[in-house]
């Protein structure tokens, strides 16, 4: 998923299966570095972490790199994500990476084992809030006891002054498609509460994004 003002993903130069399939999104090499220095704060040492909607793959490869005793499971719902997740492991050799997951979130419960953590990046206000909804209630189901649930973007925050930069980016988002939008970090942490888990853990990140933490009861 993009960020505020991103360009789309856009493809890699032509060659075999590991180039000409693979996406670059501008957004993801600005952001995997930031990321992944909140990561492996609050990753387990060792499991299974489930990347849902892992868009072109950047994040999960730049991740797996660095935290080489986790487990990644790669997601996608969007086919041609897929494939450019392929493509960046194909290059890669790594490993700690599984072959990615045809996974919409909204059907539940959700093909994959017991987790240690689920990463979302960019992904709740690029959908529907039925998505947000979906994501709490697979992760409650695959989450054990002390399970990580880490999102990742923008929010709208009761307690500090919105960011311009924010409004515009809702305004762009529900132009887009009215069941978008920036969402409001009350909101999220309510329906948190109700599908199961402890209250956020925040961390202010660049260009106006947090990171979001919530630990399964």
């Amino acid at each position: 998923m993009t960020e505020a003002g991103s360009p789309p993903p856009v493809h890699d130069e032509q060659g075999d299966e590991g180039a000409d399939s693979r996406l670059t999104a501008p957004a993801a090499e600005r952001n995997k570095e930031p990321i992944l220095k909140v990561l492996e704060r609050v990753l387990p040492d060792t499991g299974l972490v489930l990347e849902v909607a892992s868009g072109t793959g950047q994040h999960v490869v730049h991740f797996a790199r660095a935290l080489t005793r986790l487990t990644w499971q790669p997601s996608e719902v969007d086919a041609t994500s897929r494939r450019s997740i392929n493509a960046w492991l194909a290059g890669a050799d790594l490993a700690n990476v599984r072959r990615p997951l045809d996974l919409d979130v909204r059907t539940l419960p959700w093909p994959v084992p017991p987790l240690d953590a689920v990463v979302c990046i960019n992904l709740i206000h690029i959908a529907p809030w039925s998505v947000a909804e979906a994501l709490f209630a697979g992760a409650g189901l695959a989450l054990g006891k002390g399970g990580l649930l880490y999102l990742y973007g923008p929010y709208f925050r009761r307690d500090r002054q919105t960011a311009p930069g924010n409004v515009a980016f809702d305004s762009t988002l529900r132009g887009q498609n009215p069941e978008w939008g920036v969402r409001n970090l009350e909101e999220v942490g309510a329906l948190a509460k109700d599908r199961g888990f402890d209250p956020a853990t925040i961390f202010e990140m660049p260009a106006n994004n947090l990171s979001v933490l919530f630990r399964k009861c």
